[in-house]
């Protein structure tokens, strides 16, 4: 497929894109749990996963598969955006747990929930391609927040997307973070490897 070259137009056609490959391919997030090679995820210990928007790709069944690989040793946290424009925080999440909207609207964990350092982090993107490039949605929050975070502590940046998604080369600026590795419906991609 041609691309265009600018991000915006780019992200105008991914979105197109994405929605098109949810309404195909409904039973995409269990495939893809399905594809992570869940025994390389057992030595996190606390997963930074987000509540998917509009049409992407839900991290539901992967994280669950992560989960179930040390009940009561691996949790979970969610983002919060505190504030708009700043790194998002995160705070530990259970299912069962209450939610609210966030400075940016987006279901969130309460302000008593502890604030955590995830060391995996699930990643949702509008594109992706082989060397780990990531499209977001534009506003910079997961650029901001994974360089925040690998200031902090050493994580591993897995994004999550149908297979569609990828691209032969993201337009990536310097602030821009690269992903360690992306799973979809059809494979495991480790950045440099052919992690299928």
């Amino acid at each position: 497929m041609t691309l265009p070259l600018d991000k915006k137009a780019l992200r105008a056609e991914m979105r197109a894109l994405r929605r098109r490959l949810l309404d195909e391919t409904p039973d995409a997030a269990a495939r893809a749990a399905r594809r992570l090679p869940v025994s390389r995820f057992a030595r996190f210990s606390l997963v930074g996963a987000y509540c998917a928007q509009g049409t992407e790709l839900d991290p539901g069944p992967i994280l669950q598969a992560i989960l179930d690989l040390s009940p009561g040793h691996t949790q979970a946290a969610l983002p919060v955006a505190a504030e708009k424009n700043a790194p998002l925080i995160f705070r530990l999440w259970r299912p069962d747990d209450p939610l609210k909207p966030d400075a940016y609207g987006i279901p969130s964990p309460l302000a008593t929930a502890p604030q955590v350092l995830p060391n995996l982090m699930l990643t949702p993107v509008l594109a992706f391609d082989r060397k780990g490039g990531r499209l977001g949605q534009g506003g910079g929050h997961y650029d901001r927040t994974l360089a925040n975070l690998r200031r902090q502590r050493p994580v591993f940046v897995l994004g999550v997307a149908f297979a569609g998604q990828e691209v032969d080369a993201v337009p990536m600026g310097p602030h821009d973070q690269r992903l360690d590795a992306i799973v979809t419906e059809t494979a495991y991609i480790e950045v440099g490897k052919e992690g299928r």
